[in-house]
């Protein structure tokens, strides 16, 4: 017998997750932070008899240095590993924990509380069957139990538990269990969850966790592990075929295999199958791994098909069988959570991730933001950290999908920083967009190269881009007369021109500026299509901008020229008497006030306006255009 009155032993020899009877359970737990989830784990752990006589030691020991619960053993140290975690009483990472019961075997998440690492649950979520929401009863619904109720909705979680804790620090009352239960059940059922169970729980003395609670007579339910055992997700995790191509596997000239996982549904030698992007059918010959081949695959299987035939088949495709193709499209209407500190900037290009397969995307419009507290509609113009909305994504290329509700594999993506790699968001596909599939390019009779040989020069873009009043403006300009009297045709957009017409209902936020440049690039590359030699002059402060106009034009034909000058000397120089203006808070989100500008890193031309005057600079991007080919 341990301290806390029950026995300790070794867990269960021989069985590892997915071998109890009543087949695997994936769970969640997630709450606001100190609401018990550690605790809970740990109460899950002891009374299961899943703790080594040397852990609960070692709990012991550790509960006096880092403990809350006085001279109490503290469970939550079974679970909170991490020394950050111990110290601050808190969960950062999530913590995965396997135990089984007398029917089933269980993967336990234990999600970090705290708002900072939201994306933490949010990653705990994408592979849970059940959330496990836990409420101090002291504190009753919080708005980060409102964000984690929507995450978990969002990311296809259908089973909510609601687990009331701490209920001996409000003597056991049943009218403070009912009203937080009502005021979840008012709040969620928006959601659409196919049952939220609460039960009224104290994970520190146990009641109601696996033994029925003698403190809450009034309570006729089932314990908390009792309804995880009656939990039934039979069936749930089929679905039709979607095998997800990871790498084309050629070890030698006589075998070509492709290597990857089996994301829903099973597969067998012979099936008839299709590739989504093209719909080319082929056959199964084998299922071929390192102990032998297969008679079939289901899902989670990591394994190796070989095909009839060659077909052209790349990492990202999936396989499908065939007449349950999944669909493709270049745009979507997305729910969206954003994870990163940096704001979502509709018109900003991201690496959009989905199975395999990275495209570049941007956010072309946020429809909304969804306020966690009352699951109301905002009108937004774009998402900051941990914030939800609907949005319309386009894509470089079309990719295959299913919509999430139908399948979690093929209908989530995140969304990666181009420059830091990290990940900004994570969504769900909602439903392609109509036009996705309506709207084509039209073939033309003259093209661009016919446009060029008829004015005897090849097209360009030449971005100048730096601060403002770093002589942007006056270099490009010199720059044209120069090109126009050699015979050139061309044409220079002006930042503060465009903004006359075009692009006059923007501001100068930087939603404001992403959108700016968005337009002026699709512009320049119209003017490019024409034929001509554009000269752009945009203080364009962003790089993901720039390297999207780039991206847009054909290679060679985006010349970037940094016209590089201080802050301190533009201030000095200030033509417009705009920097002055704005240090006193009449001019808000100025670029080198209170608005960054990001310099290049790879301009082709670089300009030092402070030692080089405006013709000799001028007569530098000439001298780079004639070395290149350009006139």
């Amino acid at each position: 017998m341990n301290e806390l009155g029950t026995e300790t032993r070794a867990p269960d020899a021989g069985l590892s997750p997915g071998e109890g009877p009543g087949g695997l359970l994936r769970v969640m737990t997630c709450g606001s932070v100190d609401d018990g989830k550690s605790t809970l784990i740990g109460r899950l752990l002891l009374e299961q008899n899943k703790v080594f006589t040397d852990q609960m030691a070692a709990v012991r020991r550790d509960s006096r240095r880092y403990g809350t619960t006085g001279a109490e053993v503290d469970l939550a140290l079974l679970v909170d590993g991490l020394e950050a975690e111990r110290e601050q009483g808190i969960t950062i990472d999530v913590a995965y924990r396997f135990f089984s019961s007398a029917r089933r075997s269980y993967v336990v998440a234990d999600a970090p509380g705290h708002e900072q690492y939201t994306r933490n649950m949010a990653t705990a979520a994408s592979v849970s069957d059940v959330a496990v929401l836990l409420i101090d009863a002291r504190k009753g619904v919080l708005p980060q139990t409102r964000r984690h109720a929507i995450i978990a909705s969002l990311f296809g979680v259908r089973r909510v538990v609601l687990a009331v804790n701490k209920m001996d620090l409000v003597g056991y009352r049943q009218g403070v269990f009912a009203r937080i239960a009502e005021d979840f059940a008012a709040f969620s059922e928006p959601l659409g969850f196919a049952s939220v169970m609460a039960i009224p729980i104290s994970a520190r003395n146990g009641d109601n966790v696996v033994r029925p609670s003698a403190a809450m007579g009034w309570y006729a339910g089932p314990t908390f592990i009792d309804h995880l055992d009656s939990v039934d997700i039979a069936g749930e995790a089929a679905g039709e075929l979607r095998f997800i191509v990871q790498w084309v596997n050629r070890p030698g000239p006589d075998f070509r295999g492709y290597s990857g996982v089996v994301a829903s549904g099973t597969v067998r030698p012979g099936d008839l199958v299709v590739v989504a992007a093209s719909g080319r059918p082929t056959r199964v010959t084998r299922i071929v791994t390192m102990d032998g081949d297969l008679e079939e695959a289901g899902t989670g299987a990591s394994v190796t098909l070989t095909l009839a035939g060659e077909i052209d088949i790349s990492r990202g495709d999936i396989i499908a069988h065939a007449g349950a193709r999944p669909g493709v499209a270049d745009q979507f209407a997305v729910d969206l959570l954003w994870l990163d500190p940096e704001p979502m900037h509709p018109g900003r290009p991201y690496l959009l991730k989905t199975g395999a397969r990275v495209v570049r995307s941007s956010i072309t419009t946020l429809k909304h933001r969804t306020d966690v507290n009352t699951l109301a509609h905002e009108a937004a113009r774009e998402l900051h950290l941990n914030e939800i909305g609907l949005a319309n994504i386009s894509l470089a290329e079309p990719v295959p999908f299913d919509p999430f509700e139908a399948n979690r594999e093929t209908g989530a993506f995140i969304l990666i920083d181009r420059y830091s790699n990290a990940t900004v968001g994570a969504g769900m596909i909602r439903f392609a967009l109509h036009r996705a599939s309506n709207v084509h390019w039209q073939a033309l009779d003259i093209d661009k190269r016919a446009r060029a040989a008829q004015m005897g020069q090849n097209p360009a873009v030449i971005w100048f881009t730096g601060l403002s009043g770093s002589g942007k403006s006056t270099i490009a300009n010199l720059v044209e007369s120069r090109l126009h009297l050699s015979g050139r045709h061309t044409y220079l957009l002006d930042g503060d021109n465009v903004r006359h017409g075009l692009n006059r209902d923007l501001g100068f936020t930087d939603t404001d500026r992403v959108e700016n440049i968005r337009r002026v690039a699709e512009v320049a590359r119209l003017f490019a299509d024409a034929g001509l030699i554009v000269l752009v002059s945009f203080i364009s402060p962003f790089r993901d901008e720039r390297a999207m106009a780039r991206e847009l034009m054909q290679t060679g034909e985006f010349i970037e020229v940094f016209v590089d000058a201080s802050v301190e000397v533009c201030r000095a120089r200030d033509p417009k008497g705009l920097y002055e203006r704005a240090l006193r808070g009449e001019i808000a989100n100025f670029t080198g006030i209170d608005s960054p500008y990001e310099p290049p890193e790879n301009a082709e031309v670089h300009i030092d306006t402070a030692a080089m005057a405006p013709t000799e600079a001028a007569e530098t991007v000439i001298a780079y255009l004639k070395e290149n080919g350009v006139v």
